[in-house]
């Protein structure tokens, strides 16, 4: 079987549905019939937010488990993805099957609308998965969290980051890579926490004196830091691929631990319906939850490497990363980092 990651550029992406997408309906009926139909829809495609290493594995889990399905997977950031999403349930044909998103304001607004379908599975029904408040909707439910924290190559700084305000550092003058809030309101969120708990807009201002480079999403912070393009990284996650392939990184959740709770849902435009039933069935279950969630969050009890329960995770402030408080949080943030 072919095996097809996809990610960057939604420009890329898959391009129309085949002849099979166009007759498949989803089952109603017994778990094994939904099963049985998945098999012969024989794909599946995945929108999500997560970082690449953790996909890569959940599609070797995805396919051991299920042979007969080929899952494709299209990495994007929120604000790219979720267009895509809208694009492909106006015209109610899609390529995406699931999508794994952060941006709680859209998955808000898409409630009651055929942006979703209600989620089905024997995992969605364990009481470990604690559906009652993981499940939004009957169609948003909980897949993970992730928890962002303070990076660093230990390689150029072996004296290490213990919390925001190391970044201040003159000596890392330049070297600091930071997110853009424009990719995502959960990264609005991450700086709105930043504020609350490191001084305020004057930290922004002087970490922008610090002059920091500027990424479009995590990734790419991620690869820049072992890399070692930059030295030291304000809104990193614990890299343990990375680490565990002896990347000269190590990483810190500071004093104010922060995180973003990962939502999936099924799309309503999916050319592969009952796959994608299997798929989100598939990410809730512990074999799943074993390779999404070292170093995130789990959505499941008792998940070795993980370091967090994704339910413990607050959701975001929506004062701020929704609507005009959102719009007033972006152009304040590029007045500082851009002078404009």
């Amino acid at each position: 079987m072919v095996k097809r990651v996809l990610a960057g550029l939604l420009v890329l992406a898959l391009a129309g549905c085949g002849s099979a997408a166009e007759t498949a309906r989803p089952v109603d009926g017994a778990w094994a019939d939904v099963v049985a139909a998945a098999n012969r829809e024989g794909a599946v495609t995945l929108y999500s937010t997560q970082s690449q290493p953790i996909l890569a594995e959940l599609e070797r889990a995805f396919e051991s488990a299920y042979p007969a399905i080929d899952l494709s997977v299209v990495r994007g950031v929120d604000a790219d993805l979720l267009s895509r999403i809208d694009a492909e349930g106006r015209t109610g044909r899609g390529s995406g099957d699931v999508a794994v998103i952060t941006d709680v304001s859209w998955m808000r607004a898409a409630e009651g609308t055929d942006r979703a379908v209600p989620v089905i599975g024997p995992n969605f029904d364990a009481a470990e998965y604690r559906a009652a408040e993981s499940v939004v909707d009957g169609k948003f439910f909980l897949e993970g969290a992730v928890v962002l924290g303070f990076g660093w190559n230990t390689a150029a700084h072996p004296r290490g980051i213990a919390t925001a305000t190391d970044l201040l550092d003159p000596a890392l003058r330049g070297k600091v890579g930071i997110v853009t809030p424009a990719t995502s309101p959960t990264y609005i969120d991450y700086y709105d926490h930043l504020e609350e708990h490191y001084g305020g807009r004057d930290f922004l201002r002087q970490l922008a004196a610090n002059e920091p480079r500027i990424y479009p999403s995590t990734q790419p912070l991620g690869q820049a830091l072992t890399s070692g393009e930059i030295t030291a990284a304000l809104m990193s996650n614990p890299m343990l691929p990375e680490r565990a392939a002896g990347a000269p990184v190590a990483w810190t959740e500071g004093p104010h631990v922060w995180g973003a709770r990962w939502y999936g849902l099924a799309l309503g435009s999916a050319p592969h319906p009952n796959a994608a039933q299997v798929l989100a069935d598939f990410m809730v279950s512990r074999a799943g939850q074993e390779v999404t969630s070292p170093g995130f969050g789990a959505a499941l009890p008792d998940i070795a490497g993980a370091i967090a329960v994704a339910q413990d995770v607050p959701d975001q402030n929506l004062e701020v990363t929704t609507g005009d408080g959102a719009e007033r949080y972006r152009t304040g943030w590029d007045r500082i980092f851009y002078n404009r």
